[in-house]
């Protein structure tokens, strides 16, 4: 059986994996809605791309980490992990469509 201090710091963690993915979604909103430009020109693939993982790629991480801690029991190291991720998935979407 966990010791009631365990559950309470990975409970806190996952709050703080879901604060990061609510910065990282905030940060993709900004992506998407950049000043309108007056010559409406196809966005590239890349920026495409970069506009999904922007806006889903955290929530996706965060499924992804919760379903690492239910498979491995390992909750704190899962929500550190997934934390780590969202960060990781919000830079590389930020990377793709930078505006």
């Amino acid at each position: 059986m966990l010791h009631p201090a365990d559950v309470f710091t990975a409970v806190v963690a996952w709050l703080a994996v879901l604060a990061v993915c609510v910065a990282a979604v905030l940060l993709g909103q900004t992506a998407r809605t950049a000043p309108p430009r007056r010559r409406r020109r196809r966005r590239s693939r890349a920026a495409r791309i970069g506009l999904f993982v922007s806006l889903s790629g955290p929530w996706l991480a965060v499924l992804a980490g919760a379903a690492i801690g239910l498979v491995t029991g390992a909750w704190l190291a899962a929500a550190a992990g997934t934390a780590c991720a969202i960060v990781l998935v919000a830079l590389v979407g930020l990377a793709l469509r930078p505006r």
